[in-house]
């Protein structure tokens, strides 16, 4: 893998897994830079996915003006500008389409009590560039086509992914507890799986998300499941 591909990966590993975000906007009054925390998923292609009320300030900036950022990071309290982080830049709008609606409610359940109301809507941040800081040192700017994952081909997969997401919660939820413990290094806690995209599949358990990549793309149901039983041989020969 070339330096910039290393570096795309983490950066869209970053991406994948994070469940919230602080978003940067345009205050529509002053033009002074704002910034708030809010729950995130992702598109099928990776684009960050927000559920936003009419009522918060960052709604009404993104109105104003719909370029925005999106900062995801796995830092801790011991020494916070040692872990890694990505700054994802982008035009924000409103999206329609129901499988956004479905990625980012199985990402944050307790959210779809009130995802319909009328004072909410669902935002998507259409990526034009991103900046990763994943140590020291190791620092790159990419543009969109480095985070966006390619989806032309992989239509079967996309039709395919809500069940074979509750296919692996109802009858392989050991498996997924393999891939964490022996593949990502994080043991313990009761997994699921929450979404599946061409380069990887992403799982949580108790407040932790990981992302568990792909050795190669997968584009349909009969190679995902065949991806997915080595990944689960793997683990256990591990």
């Amino acid at each position: 893998m070339s330096e910039g591909m290393e570096y795309g990966t983490e950066a869209k590993n970053l991406i994948r897994r994070g469940r919230k975000a602080a978003l940067a906007t345009t205050d529509r009054e002053s033009g002074a830079p704002y910034v708030s925390l809010v729950a995130v998923a992702t598109g099928f292609d990776g684009a960050p996915l927000l559920l936003l009320s009419e009522l918060a300030k960052h709604t009404q900036n993104l109105k104003s003006d719909p370029r925005a950022s999106l900062l995801f990071e796995d830092v801790s309290l011991h020494d916070p500008l040692a872990g890694a982080r990505v700054s994802v830049s982008g035009n924000v709008a409103v999206t329609q389409d129901p499988e956004d609606r479905r990625r980012y409610l199985a990402r944050h359940p307790t959210a779809d009590s009130f995802a319909g109301f009328k004072d909410f809507a669902f935002w998507r941040l259409e990526p034009q560039s991103a900046h990763l800081v994943a140590g020291f040192g190791r620092i790159r700017s990419m543009p969109r086509e480095v985070i966006v994952t390619e989806t032309a081909d992989a239509a079967e997969l996309l039709a395919a992914e809500a069940g074979a997401v509750a296919h692996m919660n109802e009858d392989h939820a050991d498996a997924l507890g393999l891939y964490a413990e022996k593949l990502l290094g994080v043991s313990g806690g009761s997994w699921r799986a929450d979404g599946l995209d061409p380069e990887g599949m992403e799982i949580s358990s108790e407040g932790k998300a990981l992302y568990l990549r792909f050795p190669e793309r997968v584009r349909g149901p009969g190679p995902l499941r065949h991806t997915l039983v080595a990944l689960a041989e793997k683990a256990r020969a591990v």
